[in-house]
C-alpha cells in the first residue's frame, strides 16, 4: 500500500463562487431594503398617537382633582410638577416625564381648544414641526 504526497484536495472557495453569492446576497437587499423604510415613519407616527392619547388622559385627570385643565401658561408642566397655589388638589405627577415628540418636537397644547372649544387641543405638528401638513407632515392631534 502505497500513499503519494502529492494528492491533495482544496476546500477552498473560488472566486467565481464568492462572486455568485455576493451578488445573490445584493439582490436580496435590493428587494427587502425598501419595504421597511416607510416603517420607521409609521411606527413614529403610530407612537405620536399613543403618546398624545397618554397625555389627553393625564388631562383629564388633572381636571377631576383640579376643576379645571392647566393654564396656557402653565402649559403641559402642570402634569409634571404642580401649579403654584395648587399643592392642596394637586395630586400628580400625572406623567412621569414630558416627552417630545418622536421627531424631537414639543407637543403642542392650548386651552380652550380650536377643536374642542369646551376643553383642550393636545397635538404634534408631525415630521415637518410646521402646523398643517399630509402624510408624515400631518399634525396628530386629540381630534
Amino acid at each position: 500500500m502505497k500513499i503519494s504526497l502529492k494528492q491533495k484536495t482544496s476546500a477552498a472557495f473560488t472566486l467565481i463562487e464568492i462572486m455568485v453569492v455576493v451578488v445573490i446576497l445584493g439582490i436580496l437587499a435590493a428587494t427587502i431594503i425598501p419595504q421597511f423604510i416607510g416603517t420607521t415613519q409609521d411606527a413614529k407616527i403610530s407612537a405620536a398617537k399613543a403618546q398624545v392619547a397618554e397625555i389627553d388622559s393625564a388631562l383629564e385627570r388633572f381636571y377631576v382633582h383640579m376643576d379645571r385643565y392647566p393654564t396656557a401658561e402653565e402649559g403641559l408642566a402642570a402634569l409634571v410638577t404642580a401649579p403654584a397655589g395648587a399643592d392642596q388638589k394637586w395630586r400628580g405627577p400625572y406623567v412621569k416625564q414630558l416627552r417630545n415628540d418622536p421627531w424631537g418636537n414639543p407637543y403642542q397644547y392650548i386651552v380652550p381648544g380650536t377643536h374642542h372649544t369646551t376643553s383642550f387641543d393636545i397635538w404634534s405638528r408631525g415630521a415637518d414641526g410646521a402646523d398643517g401638513g399630509d402624510g408624515a407632515n400631518a399634525d396628530i392631534g386629540n381630534w
